[in-house]
């Protein structure tokens, strides 16, 4: 069995030197690729290493990027084409400033992509919990502000709300104001 340990990002750690890997009575010997001392070229020969050109060693990350977005847009198969194009989104994170990769890569072309479509899904879903747990938030403080203009002592207000004394009283002088 041939293992290989591909290294992404460049680093100054000894360890990407190292080609073995001993645990007690187990030993691993394993080639290393160090992405970064790799030449640009054997990215661009195939569409599905495109994504990996911009860790290589390049003279310029961002041209780099640009021959790889030319290239990705030559792609026939619209399958193949998004997904290289979310891959190569995700690994010039790595390396470049995301209003750079923006710039670069065409996003409708991303938006098809599962991986893509999964990453907003995810943002949406935490956008609306973040939604939920502000708008309950303020209900409470509304809540407590209307126990206040009833006259309700801060204390009784603070355990029916859950809000502490402090916020409570925080409230109070707002209103004051």
């Amino acid at each position: 069995m041939l293992q290989v340990v591909i290294y992404l990002k460049q680093t100054n750690s000894e360890e990407v030197y190292k080609t073995t890997f001993e645990l007690e009575e187990t030993l691993h010997r394993f080639q290393v690729i160090r992405l970064w001392e790799q030449s640009t070229e054997i990215f661009l020969q195939t569409p599905g290493l495109l994504p990996f050109a911009v860790l290589s060693n390049a003279e310029s990350k961002i041209d780099t990027l640009q021959e790889v977005a030319s290239r990705i847009d030559n792609i026939t198969d619209k399958q193949v084409q998004t997904d290289v194009a979310a891959s190569t989104f995700i690994l010039a994170g790595l390396v470049l400033e995301q209003e750079d990769i923006q710039r670069l890569l065409r996003r409708d072309i991303m938006r098809e992509s599962v991986t893509y479509q999964l990453l907003v899904d995810e943002g949406k879903a935490e956008g609306r919990a973040e939604g939920r747990v502000e708008g309950s938030q303020q209900a409470t403080r509304t809540i407590a502000v209307n126990l206040l203009k009833e006259g309700l002592s801060v204390e009784l207000i603070a355990k029916a709300t859950g809000l502490t004394v402090e916020e409570v009283q925080q409230l109070q002088s707002n209103q004051a104001e």
